[in-house]
């Protein structure tokens, strides 16, 4: 019996000679929010509807809660709630007729799909805008909507395909708190149903598995564990911290005037390897155990040339600067 509710073993996806996904293996445990962060291109939406059964692998394997995603699409369909990049809502009916529409498409009976989503309204803060039409929501609360349909059928897996796109850092600070939310322990969720339970009551012990894509570095120090992509691949993947403490003891913070003048004196080092502008500082990445003297001659350096250094020191690793140093290679 494994431990895992989804295992995706050597996905491959290509489109005539384009290699969208090369070779793309994850396994995810109840309970896990595991985030799957690249650049546009890299291959994190093929990898999502390879996941959903959208899309036919040209290669690999794919289980969902025990189900072969290849022989047993529907029943891993019916354990899936998915939440895609352009979520199509029918603007002209209400909240709680969209979540219907999603709902009885599914198969739901009224008397299952109606407390259900009552429930699942409450859960993402839209249980008072049950009857506003879904054309004269906001932005993050169409996401929300998107997210209630997605929960309506209680689904043990979710996949949201960069949910937080074009939305405000408020709004995605409250998309994630939801998702943080629906993966903790159903104490922690609406239980206004005995029989129905929480919204994740379906998975075992109450537990929900996230996967998410995102560009976002600072959602992906949110996930439990962070699959890195390019080109189709999976370059790296550990938990945040983990891959922080790759770099740890060689990024820089470097703050002063004028930034052109600094970034160009920071390239100029050969103990430096990248120099990467974070709003009004630098990161300078360098090589392995040469912090301490790029530190004692970057300042001379800065100086001499006419710069002024208001800081500069030996910072923690942001997600950023892994990513970064991955893609390198």
């Amino acid at each position: 019996m494994t431990d895992y509710l989804v295992q995706a073993t050597n996905l491959k996806k290509y489109f005539k000679t384009v290699k969208a996904v090369d070779g793309v293996s994850l396994h995810v445990k109840p309970g896990e929010i595991y985030g799957l962060v690249g650049s546009d291109g890299a291959g994190k939406t093929t990898t999502m509807r390879l996941l959903v059964g959208a899309l036919k692998p040209s290669a690999g394997e794919i289980t969902v809660c025990g189900f072969d995603v290849a022989k047993q699409v529907e029943q891993v369909r019916s354990q899936i709630g998915y939440l895609s990049q352009r979520f199509s809502m029918y603007e002209d009916l209400s909240v709680l007729e969209n979540i219907r529409f999603f709902a009885e498409v599914r198969g739901l009976s009224q008397t299952e799909w109606l407390p259900r989503s009552m429930e699942i309204l409450e859960f993402v803060g839209l249980a008072d805008f049950k009857d506003r039409r879904a054309g004269q929501l906001s932005g993050g609360m169409k996401q929300k909507l998107g997210l209630a349909s997605a929960l309506v059928t209680r689904p043990r897996l979710l996949l949201l395909d960069e949910p937080t796109t074009g939305v405000d850092p408020v709004t995605r600070q409250d998309f994630w708190q939801l998702v943080i939310k629906l993966v903790s322990t159903p104490l922690h969720l609406p239980q206004n149903s005995e029989n129905l339970g929480g919204v994740a009551r379906s998975a075992e012990g109450g537990r929900v598995s996230v996967i998410i894509s995102t560009p976002y570095m600072d959602e992906a120090s949110r996930c439990h564990r962070v699959g890195f992509m390019k080109n189709g691949k999976i370059i790296a993947e550990d938990t945040p911290s983990v891959l922080r403490s790759q770099l740890n003891g060689r990024i820089l913070e470097l703050r002063g005037s004028p930034l052109n003048l600094l970034r160009h004196a920071a390239h100029k080092d050969s103990d430096v390897e990248d120099v990467q502008a974070f709003g009004d500082r630098l990161h300078i990445r360098v090589s392995e155990g040469k912090s301490q003297a790029v530190l004692k001659k970057l300042k001379k350096e800065i100086v001499s040339a006419g710069g002024q250094v208001d800081e500069l020191r030996v910072v923690p690793p942001a997600l950023e600067d892994v990513f970064i140093a991955l893609s390198e290679h």
